[in-house]
């Protein structure tokens, strides 16, 4: 059968910040491993190691719809941008941003700092948003931002985030028009809204992961059905294992290792502290790191695993409703994976450097079009596709052949 082309022009782009990430070479959107990229609705974000770009399409003045962002990096520990993502919540947009450093830091649309803080030693792997449709032709209202780092997992509460954001937009409409600032208690950071509570879960007993998602809530085991604490799956890719799932648990008390950190890492860190001020006095003027506490981990306890040598998982994808994974590994496949069963349920070949994307695609639209004139699509006229980017073919490709009730 012929390839078959369709695409629809959104907008342009091209500007000249766009040369400060490499743009007039071949090949530089794709072939840049340092080259990060966010898309929204109307607009994209791209970073490399020490520049955020946004561009969008839906505004007319071209230069309000370019902001330039360079986030405060510690140039002793070579800190750089290693990861980016949109926060959306209904009507407020913000940027977020993680760091080789492990910290996550929350940017406006104008380029000002909103919060900062402090995860887990290490490099943030990838950002990720998600969140529930009330209808499939709403916009959608984020209810949690994951954190991905090379073996651990964090969780924020959506909705703490966007109060956050909320109570910012009223503060700053309110600071333009009243020319008097007003004292505000701040945390370690300058934050004036204290820290975001987390949870966060070491997942790296199949090893190191290289990328991993919670597809969302999951029954409790069958020792604890009385139990009031909530329970979530996670899947990882990684080089050990292809596929491995957790059940994630909120409780910390019951977690050993968690027990062992959190009183022994805040005692090391005091004595540290303690010990680093008598020698050294110009830590003192420095910035306040001594006072950075890992959080305890909570329970996270193995489900199952696939492990197939030489196959390394690379990426992984989740649907909108985290029922179903497509994962790319280092042999040129895509797994299929259904999160509730943990089965691949689906495989595909020959899509080396391959990403997937999974997208709702109105599929009754000329029956419904024919019928009424006022019809207005229901859940039943959308199809949930996997679209797939084969760079090396040249090509994307859209499978629509797995989806039916169960996995929308």
């Amino acid at each position: 059968m012929a390839k078959r082309s369709h695409t629809t022009e959104l907008g342009c782009i091209a500007c000249e910040e766009l040369s400060e990430l490499g743009t007039g070479k071949e090949g530089w959107l794709v072939d840049n491993p340092n080259l990060l990229c966010a898309l929204d609705t109307h607009s994209l974000a791209l970073a490399n190691r020490s520049l955020i770009l946004t561009l969008s399409w839906s505004h007319s003045d071209s230069d309000s719809s370019r902001v330039k962002i360079r986030p405060d990096l510690s140039p002793i520990e070579a800190e750089f941008i290693s990861a980016v993502e949109w926060l959306v919540f209904d009507d407020i947009r913000a940027i977020a941003v993680g760091t080789s450093c492990g910290y996550l830091l929350i940017y406006s649309l104008a380029g000002e700092l909103i919060h900062k803080q402090f995860i887990y030693p290490g490099r943030v792997l990838k950002l990720r948003v998600r969140g529930t449709k009330r209808d499939l032709i709403e916009e959608t209202s984020s209810e949690e931002v994951c954190v991905v780092m090379p073996g651990v997992i964090a969780r924020f509460y959506g909705s703490e985030i966007q109060s956050m954001l909320q109570q910012w937009y009223h503060d700053s409409s309110s600071r333009f028009w009243d020319k008097r600032p007003r004292k505000q208690e701040s945390d370690d950071f300058g934050n004036p809204y204290g820290r975001l509570s987390f949870q966060l879960w070491n997942v790296s007993k199949s090893g190191t992961c290289a990328d991993a998602a919670i597809s969302g809530m999951m029954p409790p085991p069958l020792m604890e059905l009385q139990s009031s604490q909530r329970y979530y799956c996670a899947i990882t890719v990684g080089e050990n294992a292809v596929i491995s799932a957790f059940r994630l648990s909120e409780d910390k008390s019951r977690s050993l290792v968690g027990a062992i950190i959190s009183k022994v890492v805040p005692a090391a860190f005091s004595t540290i502290a303690s010990f680093s001020k008598m020698i050294w006095r110009s830590e003192q003027n420095s910035p306040r790191k001594s006072n950075i506490k890992p959080q305890a981990f909570a329970r996270a306890s193995p489900l199952t695993s696939l492990k197939d040598y030489p196959r390394k998982g690379e990426k992984l994808t989740l649907s909108p409703s985290g029922t179903l994974a497509a994962i790319t590994d280092s042999l040129g496949r895509i797994l299929l994976l259904d999160t509730q069963a943990l089965v691949v349920v689906r495989l595909w070949k020959g899509y080396r450097d391959a990403s997937c994307l999974f997208m709702e695609m109105l599929v009754n639209r000329d029956t419904a079009a024919s019928s009424s004139n006022y019809y207005e699509p229901v859940k039943s006229d959308y199809c949930l596709c996997l679209a797939i980017h084969a760079p090396r073919k040249g090509i994307i490709e859209k499978d629509c052949s797995f989806s039916n009730t169960q996995f929308i």
